[in-house]
């Protein structure tokens, strides 16, 4: 399967909109955004756990990375509230379920080859930046040798501008805002390759995003 795999493009996909597809576990569906492979793919995705559902323990030879958008996602080291941002790096490995359901946005198969750096970041653990104007909270989640990934809060009727030197993928918690002539709303996921800069527009309720400043695949990403 491939999909949205032509790196040199811009993407916008609203995820809200997409239809939820089963996965190989009981209780566990995916809205797809990116994908290159079968079940062993290369793949950002919103996945849905409900009430009481698991995955059996399995290995992420590729590495995961993950954000809890809603719920409580869970495995053998905890609990992760959502706004938890989670990297478990290439031949980590766990068994995550949920027991009250939750709803988290995953790549898998992305890290580079050498990477690892585990990284967990519950809600408010994150290191604080200074704010830049238009910006009401802006925390930096990860940040590596080229590789940078944030969590803001955009203020209402403000323009934020981001230059994307290296590649841009931003995914709309909450809130929305327009670039150019798309409208991103709630789950809206945006990916610009290096060179196209993001320039956002922020609605009236403001918008609160995840973003990542990094090649939109590295050089030296884990072979599959």
């Amino acid at each position: 399967m491939r999909l949205n795999d032509d790196l040199s493009t811009p993407i916008v996909m609203h995820a809200g909109q997409i239809d939820w597809v089963a996965s190989p576990a009981n209780g566990v569906d995916r809205r797809m955004l990116f994908r290159i492979g079968e079940e062993k793919a290369r793949a950002t995705s919103i996945v849905r756990y409900a009430p009481g559902s698991h995955f059996a323990r399995h290995s992420h030879p590729g590495g995961e990375e993950f954000l809890v958008l809603d719920g409580i996602f869970q495995d053998e080291t905890g609990d992760f509230p959502a706004g938890s941002y989670v990297r478990n790096p290439p031949t980590s490995g766990h068994a995550p379920g949920s027991e009250t359901g939750c709803i988290i946005f995953v790549k898998l198969w992305q890290f580079r080859s050498d990477d690892r750096h585990k990284v967990v970041r519950r809600p408010d653990e994150a290191g604080a930046m200074l704010p830049r104007p238009g910006v009401h909270s802006s925390r930096l989640l990860f940040e590596g040798v080229d590789e940078r990934v944030m969590l803001e809060s955009w203020a209402a009727g403000a323009a934020i501008d981001l230059a994307n030197a290296n590649g841009l993928e931003l995914l709309v918690i909450d809130g929305g805002f327009t670039h150019g002539s798309d409208i991103l709303e709630r789950w809206s996921w945006l990916r610009l390759p290096a060179g196209v800069p993001l320039h956002a527009h922020i609605g009236e309720t403001g918008a609160r995003v995840w973003f990542k400043s990094a090649p939109l695949l590295h050089n030296d990403v884990c072979t599959m």
